[in-house]
């Protein structure tokens, strides 16, 4: 009966451990932590870039992560820099990543934009309200990027890659948005990526 009664207690110590083990995870628990950390070099802390030329990744849509990673990799999406990290990616588990960041708290870019080019920016934005929406926060369901609060830069270098169809030459599904960039004067990305940046 007392072997019994021990039996009991540490089965149901065990239980009290796992659980509350399960309870007190936190992100650096989560599969996709670790195998992010070279990312942190470029995208910073738990992907949050705070530079004005490198993408948040905190918060972007699982899905469009790894879109964007499988076409990196595959040179769908041409760039020296990224290809070898995106095969990496893929090698430790683009999934486990994707959600990881997924679940990061998006801190918007701490980069500056000046008032006069966001209000030309804002007057501008009414095309690009069709697929990226009024707050700028895309469709992820359409696998269509949110905008907000990314580093104007970044922004800007990515509408002249699509005007010079240099950013997934050939994908179909943007050829018609390729077109309307290429009716938009360069100057007035600059002014679109102000306004972006600072949706929230």
């Amino acid at each position: 009966m007392i072997a019994l009664r021990r039996l009991i207690a540490v089965a149901v110590g065990l239980t009290l451990a796992v659980l509350a083990g399960a309870a007190g995870a936190g992100p650096l628990d989560s599969p996709g932590f670790a195998k992010s950390l070279t990312c942190a070099a470029c995208h910073g802390a738990a992907g949050n870039s705070r530079s004005d030329s490198m993408p948040i990744l905190a918060g972007m849509s699982p899905a469009y992560f790894q879109k964007q990673i499988e076409a990196y990799a595959s040179a769908k999406r041409p760039s020296p820099e990224m290809e070898p990290y995106a095969k990496m990616v893929l090698q430790l588990g683009a999934a486990d990543i994707a959600r990881y960041f997924s679940e990061q708290k998006m801190l918007p870019t701490p980069v500056p934009a000046s008032a006069a080019a966001v209000e030309r920016g804002r007057a501008a934005a009414a095309e690009c309200v069709i697929c990226h929406g009024p707050d700028g926060k895309g469709d992820p369901a359409k696998l269509i990027p949110s905008l907000a609060g990314q580093p104007p830069g970044y922004l800007k270098d990515q509408m002249l890659l699509f005007k010079q169809d240099k950013r997934n030459p050939g994908d179909v599904p943007l050829k018609a948005m390729k077109t309307l960039m290429r009716s938009i004067s360069d100057e007035t990305y600059g002014d679109l990526a102000a306004y972006y940046s600072t949706l929230r």
